[in-house]
């Protein structure tokens, strides 16, 4: 299963990730996270121990391989460089694992259509790629705001997108557009999940706003987030309501057969 989270930074996609990555991990599924925010925290929101945390280094900013495997230093732009390469061993040589998730640091390259066209971007792209095609494993993406990781060669492999959502028209906003992109680029597997969800209202506020996406479920509002990474533990250990709702989030993503691609 190959799932991507994005979302209006802040909204928690982060959490989501680190929790939905726990539940297939003590599910004894093989779990591969990939943090592909900018500003990565997945490690964080995982409760990854300090000296695991050290080992980590996105795989954007590693110039000398950057360099070994296209050609090309990172940020040169123009020129020569290989558009394909070889990227099939870097999740078993950079990811670390804890509690039966393994998490892998992409780093923050502008890797849309028109963005960026440089070493760095080729190599992500391609790491992408085959992050995507792996088999037997669940692999969670957690992007930032957008789709731009994701392309029409790879689109077909991605199970699904959960767009979350706060319970706020500006977050709707975001979640509109994140839409509109992924249909444009043909992923149409898309679910809505509300987070910090404080009360009736609020879920029936969603579910009246919900962009036309089914709703996979919601996360409640809960100060125990802020407290698990105030004290570097996993907000799945430490906010038991937040741990069921992924849960049962997870026994109600049913993913449809896909179609192949065109």
């Amino acid at each position: 299963m190959k799932l991507a989270i994005t979302g209006k930074g802040g909204v928690g996609k982060t959490t989501l990730a680190a929790l939905l990555a726990q539940v297939y991990a003590d599910r004894g599924r093989d779990v591969l996270a990939a943090d592909a925010d900018p500003a990565p925290c997945l490690a964080g929101a995982l409760g990854f121990p300090a000296e695991l945390r050290a080992r980590l280094r996105p795989i954007a900013e590693m110039e000398d391989l950057i360099y070994e495997r296209t050609g090309a230093r990172p940020g040169q732009v123009g020129g020569f460089f290989t558009i394909n390469p070889r990227v099939d061993d870097l999740p078993e040589r950079f990811a670390i694992k804890h509690r039966g998730v393994r998490l892998l640091e992409m780093g923050g390259v502008e890797l849309g259509g028109s963005g960026c066209i440089c070493p760095e971007s080729a190599m992500l792209k391609t790491l992408f790629t085959h992050l995507l095609f792996r088999e037997d494993e669940v692999l969670i993406l957690d992007m930032y705001a957008g789709v731009e990781h994701l392309g029409r060669a790879t689109v077909d492999f991605v199970d699904a997108m959960l767009v979350v959502v706060e319970p706020t028209r500006r977050s709707l906003d975001t979640a509109a557009q994140i839409k509109k992109l992924a249909h444009d680029i043909g992923l149409t597997r898309l679910w809505l999940v509300g987070n910090k969800v404080r009360d009736e209202a609020e879920a029936d506020f969603l579910q009246a706003e919900a962009l036309g996406l089914p709703l996979l479920g919601f996360l409640p509002a809960d100060l125990r987030v802020q407290e698990a990474d105030r004290l570097g533990i996993p907000v799945y250990d430490h906010a038991p309501r937040l741990r069921q709702a992924a849960a049962a989030m997870a026994d109600a993503l049913i993913i449809p057969a896909r179609t192949p691609a065109a």
